[in-house]
């Protein structure tokens, strides 16, 4: 494998995310992601003339949806879909390059040939514009109440809703069938020995639900080979990590929740 082959390959992950973002839907944002790779193959490989800088693949991603002529996914059920989709495309796809792919403004801007003052001026708008129409509903599972109210006072600072915290699994599932959460924030040791690996199964037998385990048993889910199940940040963390975290979560399609959308 030459070296632009690896630097493509280790691009990947973030091209798979924002072409899903992208599109609205994981089938089609894989479709560009394979073309991408299907245009470097197929390319002088290995060339120094090839730009294979992040910022230029999510360009050569834009341009390809561009001409495609597909229509972004209808909005599903998340209700983030239904935030994003009341933007302008420039604005969304801005949106999702510095909140979702964490560029910087000026790079995104350079990604949509825009002027990095009207980027600014339109970040500015697709924020306050999603932040009216977005609100998501955050289940904590957690026992320690200090670190419990730490969490939901990062949740409401963001602009989320906390539906409850749970210390138990039967608490978590009641509060869960109750306010059908978005996404949940979930320990692992609860108490009365329950295990916050086996609530999240059951969350996602019953229901799809999006969980971020935030413990300070860090490898009990590689242990068990359950990494699918969410992302860890291991205790003690920070609030930037918790927020970065929820922002990932929430903004990332779940073939899941698409498959349900179509079906309506």
């Amino acid at each position: 494998m030459d070296q632009n082959t690896r630097h493509l390959m280790e691009h990947l992950p973030y091209l798979r995310r924002y072409a899903r973002a992208l599109t609205g839907t994981s089938t089609q944002g894989d479709a560009l992601v394979t073309r991408t790779l299907e245009w470097y193959l197929d390319g002088p490989s290995g060339s120094a003339a090839v730009d294979l800088s992040r910022g230029s693949l999510y360009r050569h991603l834009n341009q390809l949806q561009d001409s495609s002529g597909a229509r972004v996914g209808a909005p599903g059920v998340h209700p983030v879909e239904a935030a994003l989709h009341s933007l302008d495309e420039m604005d969304r796809r801005l949106y999702l390059l510095v909140n979702l792919e964490d560029l910087p403004v000026a790079d995104a801007a350079t990604v949509l040939g825009i002027a990095p003052e009207d980027a600014v001026e339109r970040l500015n708008f697709a924020r306050e514009r999603v932040r009216s129409k977005l609100t998501a509903t955050i289940l904590i599972v957690e026992d320690d109440a200090i670190i419990a109210f730490d969490l939901a006072e990062t949740v409401r600072g963001m602009g989320h809703t906390v539906c409850g915290n749970a210390a138990t699994m039967d608490e978590a599932l009641t509060l869960a069938s109750r306010h059908a959460p978005t996404l949940a924030l979930m320990d692992i040791r609860l108490a009365e020995g329950d295990n916050g690996i086996e609530v999240a199964r059951e969350l996602r037998r019953q229901r799809f639900l999006p969980v971020i385990f935030v413990t300070a048993f860090p490898n009990e889910l590689a242990k068990q080979g359950l990494e699918h199940l969410g992302p860890v940040i291991p205790k003690p963390f920070t609030r930037e990590q918790i927020e970065q975290a929820i922002t990932r979560a929430v903004f990332t399609p779940h073939p899941e929740e698409a498959s349900l959308a179509m079906k309506h």
